[in-house]
């Protein structure tokens, strides 16, 4: 880490010295010709490539593009991505740990629009060392389990990409804890059954789905 620290000092320093020289060796016709150059561009950026920064909310809120937590209904969290028009879509989400309470995967549940076969849409994203041909499986309450495919893999981990119809939801509605299983690449003869809580899922997908307009 402090060869990185030097590394990018270093470029820091080559990028500022031709601008310290030039401010210093130049002098400018008259103010407003000053005044032009400095003046930043729309996107907050000078003409010379310096970021002059954006405010942030009291509790450090960023600007477009960014994820906030809304609010909390049992063991979800209803995230926003914060939109340049203001409708700031959301989802319901949870951390799913394993037994020894390590972090292992992520589901983020959204309502969809009515009369589609699948009322509701979701992304699972479990670590890159599942076993993808397993696929995983989605059970509520110990009853009859789903078996859904996995879709991509990325950096931060594998994605299922699958959809829930009103019968599912309206079992997460009713139910108190369902159990996301994955399969272990490295042991494939093995189970990580995840247990994912059903607890505030009716308050915190209303709340979604009324933010989202659906």
């Amino acid at each position: 880490m402090s060869d990185l620290l030097k590394t990018l000092g270093i470029v820091a320093m080559v990028a500022w010295a031709p601008m310290a020289m030039a401010q210093s060796t130049e002098t400018p016709a008259d103010d407003s010709a000053t005044a032009q150059e400095e003046a930043p561009a729309a996107d907050g950026v000078t003409d010379n490539g310096l970021a002059l920064g954006e405010e942030v909310g009291a509790n450090g809120e960023g600007g477009v593009g960014s994820t906030y937590i809304s609010a909390e209904h049992g063991d979800w969290e209803v995230r926003c991505v914060r939109a340049a028009e203001g409708d700031d879509p959301c989802q319901l989400y949870q951390l799913l740990s394993d037994d020894q309470g390590n972090a292992v995967a992520e589901i983020s549940i959204f309502g969809l629009p009515k009369g589609q076969q699948a009322a509701a849409g979701a992304t699972v994203i479990t670590p890159l060392e599942t076993l993808l041909t397993a696929q995983m499986t989605l059970a509520v309450d110990g009853g009859k389990a789903k078996r859904y495919p996995y879709t991509f893999c990325a950096a931060n981990g594998c994605f299922a990409r699958i959809g829930f119809t009103s019968a599912d939801v309206a079992g997460f509605k009713a139910g108190a804890a369902a159990t996301l299983t994955i399969v272990p690449a490295a042991a494939p003869d093995e189970k990580v059954a995840l247990k994912v809580s059903l607890s505030g899922f009716t308050a915190g997908y209303d709340a979604v789905n009324e933010a989202n307009g659906n």
